[in-house]
């Protein structure tokens, strides 16, 4: 069996990616006010800002950052995932994959690429044609906030989608 580290940043800007572990299920939309106040009870306890987040049915990406002092996003992940799974009502096995994907922003240009990601996701899955359509995305927090402008990346046709292009260092 493998040992799998995690690397630990005080204050960190993290981006994640969290998978059920029924890649056809939809508990993450459809029980989207579970996740939600799942997010929010842990938040609670556990201080993180949110920089960026996208649910699609059966996965989900987000951006935090942590505060000063702290690195342990796994006990956060950790307590989301449970607090969300024992809020549902049916529960049949696993619900999530045991691991999750992190990566620790390095600069400006890996935020701004991996900020760009997490929004284009709903469009690179094909659920949606434009990014504001998808409704389950602070895209629309940062579109009030005049970070975005509401028709941002077009629609999907115009668009070269996919990790390729948008991790190529």
């Amino acid at each position: 069996m493998s040992s799998y580290r995690r690397m630990r940043v005080s204050g960190g800007t993290w981006f994640f990616t969290v998978n059920l572990q029924n890649r056809q299920a939809d508990l993450l939309t459809r029980y989207i006010a579970e996740l939600r106040q799942s997010i929010l009870k842990v938040k609670q306890r556990h201080p993180f800002e949110i920089n960026a987040w996208v649910v699609l049915p059966d996965h989900m990406h987000c951006i935090w950052t942590l505060p000063p002092n702290e690195s342990d996003f796994p006990q956060r992940w950790q307590e989301i995932k449970k607090t969300f799974t024992s809020s549902l009502a049916v529960r049949r096995g696993t619900v999530w994959q045991k691991r999750f994907w992190e990566h620790c922003i390095r600069d400006e240009r890996d935020y701004t690429t991996h900020v760009d990601y997490v929004y284009i996701n709903p469009v690179k899955h094909g659920r949606v044609n434009k990014v504001c359509e998808w409704p389950y995305s602070s895209f629309h927090r940062d579109v009030r906030k005049g970070l975005y402008p509401v028709d941002w990346a077009g629609v999907v046709g115009d668009l070269n989608v996919g990790e390729r292009r948008f991790f190529r260092d």
